[in-house]
């Protein structure tokens, strides 16, 4: 049975048991950053650090902005800096090549001279932009919201660079019942998982792609069966601050969104999230101390 009809078959067995709430006992995973392995037993933020102007929410200019923010993010108990300077908001026209570069080398010196022996991911879609990141200032990750559709150089730098890869699910699907629409998903980053093996990529962090051609109702289908995402065996990203499944929900703006935020990572934490990517980390690792502890603690009496 090949992969995609396995989950498949998977999904299906699953679909329909209770929705009563439990805690999702996630696989235990590390994964080699620069050589070193990083455990995500315990879950981990990955702060978001936007260099440029033109984020649909919060960014950082000049490298004073950047190494307060980085210092910040660090201090309050981010493990990774995701690093990027291409807005991917919805309409949005990024930068070229040139441009994105040259605001990467601003923030990522800035980052190297705040804080040099942090983990840095970059933020990019750009197999050129991702190469000259790890080769020029260390770099250890690299995380791609298209999935190398937009540049089909990517997995092969991946490949020989040997750095992490965040895959993120950004193909829509013309489905809107539940059960087809999670078979089509996992069927879809299964293929990507196996063809990015094949390659020789061996650390792979799936990222189902909230918000990325994707309706809200698909939105909160994901979320309500983050879970079955275990199946694909790997590390399992979530990244939903402050987007538009909770503001478009809850009719406010992106500004008012973080206690949407701070609900939904709750929620992807006990179906078992591995990395929470945020702009604010306090309340991120809050959100990791308080689910760990019930997670680990017997109610006293």
């Amino acid at each position: 049975m090949d992969n995609g009809l396995r989950i498949v078959n998977y999904f299906v067995s699953l679909h329909g048991i209770s929705s009563k709430t439990v805690y999702s006992l996630a696989p235990s995973f590390s994964i080699n950053v620069g050589g070193e392995l990083l455990s995500l037993d315990t879950p981990i933020v990955m702060g978001v650090l936007n260099a440029t102007p033109d984020s649909f929410y919060q960014h950082d200019e000049g490298a004073d902005a950047i190494c307060l923010h980085a210092r910040r993010m660090l201090r309050e108990g981010a493990t990774i800096l995701d690093v990027g300077a291409c807005s991917t908001r919805p309409g949005y026209t990024p930068p070229d090549e040139k441009e994105e570069m040259r605001r990467l080398r601003e923030a990522l010196t800035a980052v190297r001279s705040e804080a040099p022996d942090a983990i840095v991911s970059v933020d990019t879609f750009r197999a050129q932009v991702a190469r000259m990141c790890v080769e020029e200032f260390g770099a250890e990750m690299v995380n791609d919201i298209s999935s190398g559709e937009l540049d089909k150089e990517m997995w092969q730098t991946v490949a020989d660079l040997g750095v992490p890869y965040v895959l993120t699910h950004n193909t829509a699907i013309d489905e809107t019942e539940e059960a087809p629409f999670m078979a089509k998903l996992l069927r879809d980053m299964g293929s990507r998982v196996e063809a990015l093996h094949e390659l020789g990529v061996c650390d792979i962090i799936i990222d189902p792609g909230f918000g990325f051609n994707k309706t809200l109702e698909q939105n909160y289908i994901i979320m309500r069966n983050l879970d079955v995402m275990h199946e694909l065996g790997l590390p399992l990203l979530v990244g939903i601050s402050h987007k538009s499944m909770i503001y478009k929900l809850l009719e406010t703006t992106p500004e008012e969104a973080l206690n949407g935020t701070t609900v939904l990572n709750t929620i992807a934490l006990m179906k078992g999230a591995h990395i929470l990517r945020v702009h604010e980390v306090k309340e991120a690792k809050e959100c990791i101390t308080i689910i760990e502890k019930v997670k680990s603690e017997k109610v006293k009496k």
